[in-house]
């Protein structure tokens, strides 16, 4: 799936240099430390709690098996964010692919997920996949204007979809990108290397 990009690539942010490669099985223990740093409601809007052993686990043998390819991004050795892309070529949706994204708290602000989060797109283009999405709960607003910043636009709101550990209900934003769309507005433009990487 990325074979159109290399990595390990590296970006200068205003957190340092950081290091953008592909996750590996090797990298088990790095993320599950990084899952354990996040503040809860993080977590909420990713759908599973990437905190916990059995879920790095079962997130590990989906790259294995090619379903999933995650993008850590790595400063002085310690993982700092992650970007993942998720496609199912066997359900009625293998055009669409859908981005997950968390950064650190400390890193916040500072370029990182911005960079990330370009990357994740990247790879789906690489992918030749039509259509992606996101989801975030509604109050991550740098979040979703990073993802705006690329382009995408909110299509749903979920109310109530996700729960925290004190049992409140959260709001989740789904953001949607038609790149097909996109491509083809820029081609009768005359401007097709603009979606290029």
């Amino acid at each position: 799936m990325s074979e159109q990009r290399s990595y390990p690539r590296h970006v200068k942010t205003d957190a340092g240099d950081i290091e953008i490669r592909l996750m590996s099985p090797a990298d088990e223990a790095a993320v599950l430390a990084f899952g354990k740093g996040l503040p809860t409601h993080d977590l909420l809007f990713l759908p599973r709690n990437i905190s916990e052993p059995k879920v790095l686990s079962a997130w590990v043998k989906e790259i294995e098996r090619g379903a999933i390819t995650s993008l850590l991004a790595v400063r002085d050795g310690k993982v700092v964010g992650c970007g993942t892309l998720v496609r199912d070529p066997h359900s009625w949706s293998p055009h669409v692919g859908e981005i997950r994204m968390v950064v650190s708290l400390h890193v916040r602000a500072k370029g990182v997920g911005r960079a990330l989060s370009q990357e994740t797109f990247a790879l789906a283009l690489g992918a030749g996949l039509e259509k992606l999405s996101v989801q975030m709960t509604v109050d991550q607003q740098a979040a979703i204007a990073v993802f705006e910043s690329l382009g995408f636009k909110a299509e749903a709101l979920l109310r109530d979809h996700v729960r925290d550990i004190d049992g409140k209900t959260h709001d989740i934003v789904v953001l949607g990108h038609n790149i097909a769309q996109v491509q083809a507005q820029m081609e009768a433009y005359g401007l097709p290397g603009a979606v290029q990487h």
